[in-house]
C-alpha cells in the first residue's frame, strides 16, 4: 500500500459545459509530483451518476467528449503513481430520476438524502432493487476496460428501508414489514448480498485487486463488514464533522484487526464538496502525521474543477504534508502498536448484543479515548473478537452488557493476571444484580441522587482536595470485605425540581457519605459513575484525574512515561523486520473557528520532552528520525530513558536493538 494517496473526487453537474476541457497530461503530473503524491483515486463515476469514460454500461457525461479516466490512468501511470479507481455507488441522481422506485424510502415513504425532488441534492439507492444489476455491470466494465489499480466504492452500508421491492420480499418470506427483527436481518443481507457480487464480479475479472467499500466510518465490533474490503481506509476529515477525536479512536481500533489501513482526511477548510476553500498547511502536516504515529498511511481529499485542471494551490498544500512523510515512510512501514490497555469498544459490544432497545451513547468510547490519549497511555481498541491475554489491563466503560461469552474471556484475562477498570454499568453480571468480579465493593442499585457528587481519598494532581460535582448518574455501592475505598459518593440535598431547586444549576451537597465512589478489589477498580459520557460531554479536569489515578493504581510500572502535555499524543510501534521500536509524538491544539470548526495553524515547539520506556532487551542506538540524529539515552533496569531536546508537530524516536 502506498503512502501518499489523494482522493480525487469529481461530482459534477451536466448543467456545466466544457467538462476536462482544461485537463492537460502534463499539468496533471506536474501537481501530482508537486504534492509528492503516489497514488490518486481518479473517478469512472460521480453521485450525479455519469461516466467519465465512454460506456456501453452508464451514460457518459453529456458535457465530455473525450474518455478522462483512461487519460488521467495513464498519465499518473507515466510516473509510477498508482491509480484507484473511485465508483459512486449508492448515489445516481441521473437515475434516481428515471427509477425513483429504486430509492430507499422510510415507513413514511419519505426518501433518504434529499427529502424530495423539489429540494437540491442527491437520492440513495436500495440494494434490493433492479439498480444492483445497473450497479454491478457498471463496475465490470470499469474492471475490464481500464488498468485500475483499486476499485472504491462510496456511500454503501447496512441501510435502513422500506421500499415495496424490500417490503415484497420480507412478505414473500412469510414475514411482516412491522416486524424490525426480520427487517434487520433483511437490510443485513441485502448489503452482504451486494459486496459479494461487486466482489465477485470485479476479482472474477482482476483477481486480489484492491477493493474498499466506503460507508464512512469502520464500525467497531463488525469485523465482518470490515473483511468485506481488502484494506481499510478511515474517513476522518477533523473539520468535516467527523472532529479530532475521531480518527485515533478509529484507528486504534482498525490497526488490532491485521489489514492495511489508510488514514483519510481532506485539504478542504470544512468538508467534502467545498470550492476554494483551504487548511492550514500545519493542519495537514499534524492529519498525516498522526496516520504515521498509528500505523496507518495517509489520504488526502481533494475535489477536481470541472474544466479538469489540477489546483496548484491544493498540491502545495499536500507537497508540504507529504514531503515530510515520504521522509518518514521507512520508520512506518509494516509496523504494530505496543499496547499495554485495552479499551473494550462499547459501540464494538452493542454490535456484538445487538440489543433491542439499548441506549446507544456516542460518547462513551470518544470520552474514554480522550482520557487515554491526554494521559499518555498505551493503548488498543477492542471488540469481542480480539485476544485478551496481551494486555495488562482492560477498560469496561460506562455501559458495557456482560454476556456468557465476555464472562469467559475475562475470567481467562483476569487468571492470568489482568486487572479491571469498569465504571457505571459496567461490571456488573447479565442480570444486573451485583459485581461479576471483585472490585471490593457490593452493588446496592441506582443512586437516586443526579448530579451527585465525589470526594477523593487520595491527592489530584492539579486541584486540592474538594467534593467534585459529576453530572452522569451514579451507581450506589457499598466496601465490601478487603475492599478499598478510594472515594466517597455525597449526595445533593435534592434533584432540582419545580418546588426543590437551588441555585442555577444544582443543588449543592450534603457533603455527607452516601456511598463509595471509587472502590478496589483484587480483580481491579470500579467507579460509580459513568465517567467516560461524562468526560466526553463536560471535561471536567476531575474526572480524567480520577480515571488517570485509577489506570497508574493498575500499573504501577507503565510501560511509556513522559512529561508530554497534555494535547500531546504519543504511540509506540514495533517494526519487527527492523528490529527497533518507533515512539512518535505528536503535538497540536486545535482551536474553534466559525460556529463549530476545529482548525490547527499555529504548531508550537516543545522542548525538554522527556520519555521513559521500558525495554529489556539492550538498546544499541536511540535517534531521532528522518534526521538519523544520535539521541542520548540510558537504559538501567529495563527502562530507556531520553530526553527530546526541541520538537514541532511530529518526531520520531527510534530504539533500535
Amino acid at each position: 500500500m502506498r503512502f501518499r494517496q489523494v482522493h480525487l473526487d469529481f461530482h459534477t453537474s451536466e448543467a456545466i459545459e466544457g467538462i476536462g476541457s482544461s485537463f492537460s497530461k502534463k499539468q496533471f503530473q506536474e501537481m501530482l509530483m508537486l504534492g509528492r503524491v503516489d497514488s490518486i483515486t481518479v473517478f469512472a463515476k460521480c453521485h450525479h451518476g455519469w461516466a467519465y469514460h465512454p460506456s456501453e454500461a452508464n451514460d457518459m457525461h453529456p458535457q465530455l467528449d473525450f474518455d478522462l479516466l483512461g487519460a488521467q490512468i495513464e498519465a499518473a501511470h507515466e510516473i509510477n503513481v498508482l491509480t484507484p479507481v473511485y465508483i459512486s455507488a449508492g448515489l445516481d441522481e441521473k437515475l434516481a430520476r428515471r427509477r425513483p422506485q429504486w430509492l430507499i424510502r422510510d415507513q413514511q415513504e419519505k426518501l433518504n438524502w434529499a427529502s424530495d425532488f423539489m429540494s437540491a441534492g442527491y437520492h440513495q439507492f436500495c440494494m434490493n432493487t433492479p439498480y444492483l444489476d445497473v450497479l454491478v455491470e457498471q463496475v465490470a466494465e470499469v474492471v475490464r476496460s481500464y488498468d485500475a489499480d483499486g476499485i472504491f466504492l462510496d456511500i454503501v452500508g447496512i441501510r435502513k428501508c422500506y421500499c415495496q421491492f424490500c417490503v415484497a420480499k420480507i412478505r414473500e418470506r412469510g414475514s411482516d414489514p412491522r416486524n424490525l427483527a426480520d427487517m434487520k436481518l433483511m437490510w443485513e443481507e441485502t448489503y452482504h448480498t451486494y459486496t459479494k457480487r461487486i466482489n465477485e464480479t470485479i476479482h472474477g475479472i482482476k483477481r486480489n485487486l484492491p477493493i474498499f467499500h466506503n460507508s464512512g466510518h469502520i464500525t467497531r465490533g463488525r469485523r465482518d463488514l470490515a473483511h468485506k474490503n481488502t484494506h481499510l481506509e478511515l474517513e476522518s476529515l477533523p473539520t468535516g464533522g467527523w472532529g479530532y477525536d475521531h480518527f485515533p479512536l478509529s484507528a486504534r481500533y482498525a490497526q488490532t484487526l491485521g489489514m492495511n489501513v489508510l488514514g483519510m482526511t481532506g485539504k478542504f477548510h470544512e468538508s467534502w464538496g467545498e470550492f476554494g476553500g483551504y487548511k492550514h498547511p500545519n493542519a495537514l502536516r499534524y492529519e498525516t502525521a498522526l496516520s504515521l504515529a498509528n500505523g496507518s498511511g495517509c489520504s488526502i481529499g481533494d475535489q477536481l474543477h470541472p474544466a479538469g485542471l489540477m489546483d496548484k494551490a491544493t498540491y502545495s498544500l499536500i507537497g508540504a504534508a507529504y514531503k515530510e512523510v515520504e521522509a518518514k515512510e521507512a520508520w512506518c512501514t509494516d509496523t504494530s502498536a505496543i499496547s499495554e490497555i485495552a479499551l473494550l469498544s462499547f459501540e464494538a459490544i452493542s454490535s456484538f448484543t445487538r440489543a433491542e432497545g439499548q441506549r446507544v451513547n456516542k460518547y462513551v468510547d470518544v470520552g474514554a479515548a480522550r482520557v487515554l490519549l491526554e494521559g499518555h497511555f498505551l493503548f488498543d481498541v477492542i471488540d469481542m473478537e480480539t485476544d485478551f491475554s496481551p494486555y495488562k489491563v482492560i477498560i469496561l466503560p460506562d455501559a458495557i452488557v456482560n454476556s456468557d461469552l465476555l464472562m469467559q474471556k475475562i475470567n481467562a484475562f483476569l487468571a492470568g493476571g489482568g486487572k479491571l477498570l469498569a465504571s457505571g454499568k459496567s461490571g456488573l453480571d447479565e442480570e444486573e444484580t451485583s459485581f461479576a468480579w471483585d472490585f471490593g465493593a457490593n452493588w446496592n442499585g441506582m443512586a437516586d441522587s443526579c448530579p451527585s457528587y465525589f470526594l477523593p481519598e487520595f491527592p489530584l494532581q492539579a486541584l486540592e482536595q474538594a467534593s467534585f460535582v459529576m453530572y452522569t448518574e451514579a451507581q450506589h455501592i457499598s466496601l465490601a470485605d478487603a475492599g478499598i475505598a478510594h472515594g466517597t459518593r455525597e449526595d445533593s440535598y435534592f434533584n432540582r425540581d419545580l418546588f426543590t431547586f437551588c441555585s442555577h444549576r444544582h443543588t449543592p451537597s450534603t457533603l455527607q457519605p452516601a456511598g463509595i465512589g471509587m472502590s478496589e478489589g483484587k480483580d481491579g477498580i470500579y467507579i460509580a459513575w459513568n465517567v467516560f459520557e461524562e468526560y466526553a460531554t463536560k471535561g471536567s479536569l476531575h474526572v480524567k484525574e480520577m480515571v488517570c489515578f485509577a489506570l497508574d493504581q493498575l500499573l504501577p510500572n507503565k510501560k511509556l512515561v513522559t512529561n508530554l502535555p497534555a494535547q500531546g499524543i504519543t504511540t509506540l510501534q514495533a517494526q519487527p523486520a527492523a528490529n527497533r521500536w518507533i515512539n512518535h509524538l505528536l503535538y497540536a491544539a486545535p482551536v474553534k473557528r466559525g460556529l463549530d470548526i476545529e482548525v490547527i495553524e499555529d504548531l508550537l515547539p516543545l522542548r525538554n520532552i522527556e520519555v521513559a520506556i521500558e525495554a529489556q532487551e539492550a538498546v544499541q542506538e536511540v535517534y531521532l528520525a528522518p534526521q538519523l540524529a544520535p539521541l542520548p539515552f540510558t537504559q538501567a533496569d529495563g527502562i530507556v530513558r531520553y530526553t527530546v531536546p526541541e520538537w514541532a508537530c511530529h518526531q520520531m524516536i527510534v530504539l533500535q536493538f
